[in-house]
């Protein structure tokens, strides 16, 4: 009996391999049994085949990318031109869930927006359009509205540029400022190079020589009693006919020296003797001596006295003298008004009264009082414009800062005619003074009116 070769049978899912490698056998060949794994029970439809290849299974992702797809081809069709026709959408049922991919957008480019602002006329007439209809909701009348169109100033804003027209105050073009040392440069004692230079000095160091307010540290002193003794002083020095800057700095040494000792009321006169003898000293050329104070004082005080009373004030004062005092500042505002005799007269009369207030020497700067004296004497004067830029620019004042104490001068003029002490009335009241206390002092509600109108 003939026997059947015996083939030797390989390993399962192996092949041989030259050189005695393995080769995975992954597909069923020959006679073997199909290895095939089975697809999912619940997916058992046969699935299409193109040009005999099979394609993947329809899922609800590929549904919903298959619809999106076909929207985009119909699209892309319908914007071509001249293209062939695009067939009607078939429509495709949705399946029930789809879970649909968020798509990134990017952020759009910022575009640049040009506004064309419409006409000005064209906003005008839609302004004009609106009032008009609010007007007629209101129940209110064209002829009304245009009436007050028409009326564009009222009778308070006319009275009020007629007042200021009145007084001056009109609007007019800035007027220039007139260099008032131009006349003096060729004069070696105006010392013009250096003027502003000094008085810009004289306005830092006003506030540092000022005496305060001493009155409540005098026990047997009142204001009444400085007052008697200014009076005094003035005509003292009418009596030797001295400087002007010796009655100034004399009533200034007074001040400073009753705001730093107690002086008994029994001794106030010879501190204004002895304030006097320092002043003429420093100011004079022939200084009137020792024994001329001891007469006119009818010897209340004796040399000794006088001269111990001097060196006391020159050590508590620390020999401080030189310091700008009212009359500084008058000289130089007097001349920036560009005065005539009874104007120049006018000031020093109000700078005196002046001298003698106590508010006036310790409330307010000297530069203050020198400026509200000229800016009174004009006003009495009805000199027009009142305040000058000239005398804004070498002042450094304006009207509004020098309105209060303008009000204390008026006050002090009108009171001059009927008060006790009457020095300084009747030193202006000669006819070398031109008289100028005689002057009716300036109306002050005209004042106060002119300036709230400026």
């Amino acid at each position: 009996m003939a026997s059947r070769p015996v083939v030797p049978q390989r390993a399962r899912g192996h092949e041989a391999v030259g050189n005695g490698g393995i080769k995975q056998n992954n597909d069923a060949g020959g006679q073997g049994r199909n290895r095939k794994a089975l697809n999912d029970i619940g997916n058992l439809v046969t699935l299409p085949q193109i040009e005999g290849k099979l394609q993947r299974p329809i899922t609800r992702s590929f549904c919903a990318q298959l619809l999106a797809n076909a929207q985009a081809a119909a699209e892309n069709n319908k914007t071509k031109v001249g293209g062939p026709r695009v067939a009607e959408k078939v429509p495709v049922p949705k399946p029930a869930m789809v879970v649909q991919k968020k798509a990134v957008t990017s952020k759009p480019e910022p575009v640049e927006v040009i506004e064309i602002s419409p006409d000005s006329h064209e906003v005008k007439q839609n302004q004009e359009e609106k009032e008009e209809k609010v007007n007629q909701n209101k129940g209110s009348d064209k002829s009304s509205v245009a009436k007050k169109k028409k009326n564009k100033y009222t009778t308070t804003a006319l009275l009020a540029a007629r007042s200021k027209a009145a007084c001056g105050l009109s609007n007019k073009p800035k007027e220039p400022v007139v260099d008032i040392d131009a006349s003096d440069v060729d004069n070696e004692l105006a010392v013009v190079e250096y003027i502003e230079d000094i008085y810009t000095f004289y306005k830092e160091a006003e506030n540092e020589c000022r005496p305060h307010d001493y009155m409540e540290s005098q026990p047997e002193i009142n204001e009444k009693m400085r007052s008697i003794l200014v009076d005094w002083l003035i005509e003292v020095h009418n009596r030797f006919e001295l400087m002007p800057e010796t009655l100034y700095l004399a009533i200034n040494l007074v001040d400073r020296f009753l705001s730093m000792t107690t002086v008994p009321r029994r001794e106030l006169q010879l501190v204004g003797i002895g304030a006097m003898l320092v002043a003429c000293k420093y100011e004079e050329i022939w200084a009137p001596e020792v024994n001329d104070f001891v007469a006119i004082s009818e010897r209340a005080y004796s040399n000794e006295q006088i001269l111990k009373m001097e060196k006391a004030i020159l050590g508590k004062l620390e020999w401080y003298i030189t310091v700008p005092t009212p009359y500084v500042f008058l000289t130089r505002y007097i001349k920036a008004a560009i005065p005539d005799a009874e104007l120049e007269n006018l000031v020093y009369f109000l700078a005196e009264l002046a001298l003698m207030s106590y508010g006036c020497s310790t409330s307010v700067s000297p530069s203050m009082v020198a400026a509200a004296a000229v800016y009174v004497a004009r006003h009495t004067l009805n000199k027009t414009p009142v305040w000058t830029e000239t005398l804004r620019h070498y002042t450094g004042f304006s009207e509004s800062q020098l309105i209060d104490c303008a009000k204390t001068l008026v006050n002090l003029h009108s009171a001059a005619p009927g008060h006790k002490l009457q020095t300084v009335y009747k030193k202006y009241s000669q006819a070398e003074r031109y008289v100028v206390a005689l002057c009716s002092p300036a109306n002050l509600s005209w004042l106060l009116r002119c300036h709230s109108l400026a």
